[in-house]
């Protein structure tokens, strides 16, 4: 595996040279380290224990420690450290709480020293001390830190952190008696060797464990700390409070940190978990990886640059079971491959555009002088080695404007405040949101809302409000629509056929007198115009006018009803007449061109599946409402045309309002991608309630669980200040209640307000009630508090 040439750096009298390289190791690895003159290294695992020598073209295995038939649990582990003054010294470890020292200098097999079982846990790190060679520091699970003199058969200080596991412990590279300790609680505690009984400092760095520390090797006040947030953060610990200076956010917990040598900036992560790369971070563009190692293909379990004063080459183990010698020309730059141009679209409507100067100026083909300024002599100047610079890209920001007017999002806050997407019928949601966007003059958002009434609704229920036969239009869905006799008539040929698929269905309701019984019409037949009231159809020996014949008004008819009868010469009665019999076979040549005369009346009804007769119809044709999923490709088109169109407020309004009717026919993926957009909107304009509230009535998990991160409050007791347990209302330190309201002196289980002044308050309602009329604070302290 080679990928460059092999390089080699002087180091004073010696020099390092080497490839990248690797090698199988017999089991997973969960430390290495390096010896001081970078020519070996070794590596510790639960089930392996070997020194391996590092030479130019590959690793060579010198030592394996773990020696006997049956090695005890002191030979697994979880740490390992070479001391950086005695090539010959080792400590590790161990995951029964031991923690072991290493002679290699013994002329027998097994290079045990001295064995430390003080700790009741399983040990997660040790650390020699820079310059002292018989001081060892360990830390615990069991949340105790212990420092050993080698030259003795026990501990000479134990340091208790007073709290959960300790996972790392650094001595200081400047501070010689200086430590510091990071714990699972978040919290960084900085020691004095000297003074066991009580730590120098504490902060919290994290949220959540702090798997990792290290202190900068070249300024004295600056330590790296990484933890399970996925967050690397520097601290500046010269100051009186720990001061945080730079933070690098990753994609994974990160599980260690080291400063690169010679480079100020530069440090080097890898993950506890699920990502298997190593990162070179620059810690002043933070937010994407100055180089990146992608050679494993499991999780990274330990890093160590090659020496202290070289920063070309990068050792690692990792759980994939290989040792990597990494050469950092061969790493890659993500920064190669970033996108250099960035588009966003503000509130009203700007857009910013960001792109490289070379794309957007005309002098693209200019290049700057490699030396610097003519103006100045040209041995001034080093040459930068390009490998150690980030990509130096200049950008230009452009910022187009829109008309203020024709670009204003009044609408769309009040649209956002004034819909109704849950606590009422359907219809009464549909009607509201209908109502509101008329009001916003938006007709075409109001008629969508209509016709979603329409669509969804129980036709029962919209006629209930029609005051007499003559329904209105956008009621309901008709069962029947009348028909023009004088237009059959007129038709010729196939011309005159019923053809359903033409034009626009009109609709009409006709009272029939067998059982309101309906008949479905064809699309180019006219709606008989001037009949509100009932309707019979009649076929007499004369011809009649159109409104004769369709229609006869209320009054007529209750005066006095004329029998009418069909004339025998016209249709002879063969058979006894059922309802919808077949069409007779003598008729059948006549339906092209129907006609009236005044001596006989023919008449033939061609319906989209058979003909019938029109003298006894008792039921209806076809179900008064459509299911449904009738309407669902015509609701998705409407849904992803407004989104089309930029309003996701108007999609996501239909999708929570519709529920179950067209959610599941939607995939998942674009209904997230929606209510993404719109969260986005409203957070954007500060509209918290109604982003919530969307969140809540949201059917996508995705977006559900949006507003259940990060609602843990932490709770300090307002007499002590130390932290509240979550047992109950009274401190366990000053058995006091916290949270009392400074006006009915009860304790506040709910909503509490408090003075950012003298930190008084209570009751929301009580102390809004009392700065009405009351200035200073209900407590009595005279601070002069003010309810905003």
């Amino acid at each position: 595996m080679e990928k460059m040439a092999r390089v080699t750096t002087t180091l004073g009298n010696s020099s390092i040279s080497g490839r990248t390289m690797f090698c199988h190791l017999d089991a997973p690895a969960n430390a290495i380290s390096v010896c001081r003159d970078a020519a070996q290294v070794v590596v510790a695992g639960r089930n392996i224990f070997k020194i391996y020598a590092l030479e130019e073209e590959q690793f060579v295995e010198k030592l394996n420690l773990r020696v006997g038939r049956k090695p005890s649990l002191n030979f697994s582990c979880a740490d390992v450290m070479w001391h950086q003054m005695d090539e010959n010294l080792l400590a590790t470890a161990a995951t029964n709480g031991a923690v072991v020292t290493w002679n290699l200098g013994k002329p027998s097999r097994n290079k045990q020293d001295q064995l430390f079982t003080e700790h009741k846990r399983t040990v997660n790190k040790v650390c020699f001390h820079p310059t002292e060679v018989y001081m060892l520091l360990s830390g615990s699970q069991d949340g105790y830190m212990k420092c050993f003199d080698l030259r003795k058969k026990e501990s000479v200080s134990t340091f208790s952190g007073q709290s959960e596991s300790v996972r790392d412990v650094q001595f200081s590279m400047r501070d010689y008696f200086t430590f510091a300790a990071s714990f699972e609680n978040g919290n960084v505690q900085l020691w004095d060797i000297r003074r066991p009984d009580r730590y120098e400092r504490m902060f919290t760095a994290h949220t959540g464990p702090v798997f990792c520390c290290d202190w900068h090797p070249e300024d004295r006040g600056w330590l790296a700390t990484g933890g399970r947030d996925k967050m690397v953060k520097v601290w500046d610990m010269t100051t009186n409070r720990a001061k945080e200076i730079h933070c690098v956010q990753t994609i994974a917990s990160v599980a260690r940190v080291k400063w690169r040598p010679e480079r100020k900036w530069h440090l080097a992560t890898c993950s506890m978990m699920v990502d298997h790369n190593i990162y070179v971070w620059d810690v002043r563009r933070p937010f994407i990886p100055f180089a990146t190692f992608e050679e494993h293909k499991d999780v990274t379990t330990g890093i160590v640059w090659r020496h202290l004063h070289d920063p070309y080459f990068l050792l690692s183990g990792s759980k994939d079971s290989t040792l990597y010698q990494h050469m950092f020309q061969d790493a890659s730059r993500p920064v190669d491959k970033a996108n250099p141009e960035g588009l966003c679209f503000g509130l009203f409507g700007d857009l910013a555009f960001a792109a490289k100067e070379s794309l957007i100026s005309g002098d693209s083909n200019r290049k700057p002088y490699a030396g610097g300024d003519r103006r100045y002599p040209i041995f001034f100047f080093k040459k930068p080695d390009l490998t150690e610079q980030f990509a130096h890209v200049s950008s230009l920001l452009s910022v187009f404007e829109t008309d203020l007017e024709s670009s204003r999002m009044d609408w769309f806050v009040k649209t956002a405040k004034l819909y109704l997407l849950s606590g009422k019928p359907f219809a009464d949601l549909c009607d509201h949101n209908a109502k509101v966007a008329k009001e916003l003059n938006r007709p075409q958002v109001s008629t969508t809302w209509t016709m979603i009434r329409i669509m969804f609704s129980d036709p029962g229920s919209l006629n209930t409000a029609a005051p007499n036969h003559n329904i209105c239009k956008l009621g309901t869905l008709p069962l029947m629509n009348s028909f023009n006799m004088k237009e059959m008539a007129a038709g010729h040929g196939n011309e005159s056929r019923l053809d359903r698929s033409k034009g626009e269905i009109r609709q009409d309701n006709i009272h029939m007198d067998a059982g309101n019984s309906l008949i479905n019409n064809n699309d180019e037949n006219e709606e008989t115009e001037g009949s509100e009231g009932q309707a019979e159809y009649m076929f007499g020996d004369a011809e009649l006018d159109d409104d004769d014949l369709y229609s006869m008004e209320h009054d007529n008819q209750t005066a006095e009803e004329p029998e009418y009868t069909l004339p025998q010469e016209a249709f002879p009665l063969r058979h006894e007449i059922v309802d919808n019999p077949s069409a007779p076979e003598h008729l059948q040549d006549k339906a092209d061109s129907p006609h009236v005369s005044g001596n006989e009346a023919e008449s033939v009804c061609l319906t989209p599946i058979e003909s019938f007769s029109l003298i006894s119809i008792s039921q209806p044709l076809f179900s008064s409402h459509l299911p449904p999923r009738f309407f669902s490709p015509v609701v998705q088109e409407m849904l992803r045309y407004y989104a089309e169109q930029g309003d996701v407020q108007m999609a996501v309004s239909v999708l929570i309002v519709l529920g179950d009717r067209i959610r599941k026919e939607i995939d998942d993926l674009t209904q997230e991608h929606w209510y993404m957009s719109y969260i986005d909107l409203l957070q954007r304009f500060e509209l918290w309630n109604v982003s919530n509230e969307v969140i809540k009535l949201s059917t996508c998990s995705a977006i559900n669980c949006l507003n259940q991160a990060s609602t843990t409050l932490h709770i300090n007791c307002s007499n002590c200040k130390r932290p509240m347990s979550n047992k109950g209302w009274i401190c366990d330190r000053c058995h006091q209640c916290a949270s009392i309201c400074a006006v009915c002196h009860h304790v506040v289980k709910g909503l509490f307000v408090w003075c950012q002044g003298c930190s008084h308050g209570g009751h929301l309602e009580h102390i809004r009630n009392w700065l009405k009329s009351n200035s200073q604070c209900p407590a009595g302290c005279g601070h002069l508090c003010e309810y905003t």
